[in-house]
């Protein structure tokens, strides 16, 4: 069965690339957050985990414009809002010919997500393939109820 193309998001619009070719415009690698989709959280009284763990993540580095391999995770509480994973597969496509270093990868996924999401919980790990005879594990986390703590 095919997947619906007209499921509604949370914001009232539409998912737009699925059943679509996966084709990313200029607009979209430039500001991968605008890739994201989401759907209402089907739980939203519950605190549940969703993982996600994309082997195939690909970025450039911004010295030397070799490619760098990574395996990201990401485990998240929802609120209102969970990500649409194959937004979030295209939106792991547009770093491919970014030139990022590591920790800023991992801290953009974060913030990204968190925008779009606004999650109670979230843990984003980019585990870097060995370069140079050294392997980069980076691990960054949003908690809602440290965040509304700060503010106050």
């Amino acid at each position: 069965m095919k997947p619906s193309k007209t499921a509604p998001t949370n914001s009232g619009s539409q998912f737009t690339r699925l059943g679509h070719p996966s084709i990313l415009t200029s607009e979209q690698t430039a500001t991968p957050r605008t890739i994201l989709e989401s759907f209402p959280n089907p739980a939203p009284h519950r605190d549940y985990e969703v993982k996600f763990v994309f082997p195939e993540f690909t970025s450039m580095c911004p010295v030397t414009g070799q490619p760098d391999f990574a395996t990201i995770t990401i485990e998240y509480v929802p609120d209102r809002k969970c990500v649409e994973m194959k937004s979030l597969k295209l939106y792991f496509l547009a770093f491919r010919n970014k030139g990022i270093f590591y920790e800023a990868a991992t801290n953009q996924i974060l913030d990204d997500l968190v925008a779009v999401l606004q999650p109670r919980r979230m843990t984003v790990t980019g585990d870097f393939a060995v370069r140079g005879g050294t392997a980069g594990i980076i691990t960054a986390t949003h908690d809602q109820a440290v965040q509304k703590r700060r503010k106050r």
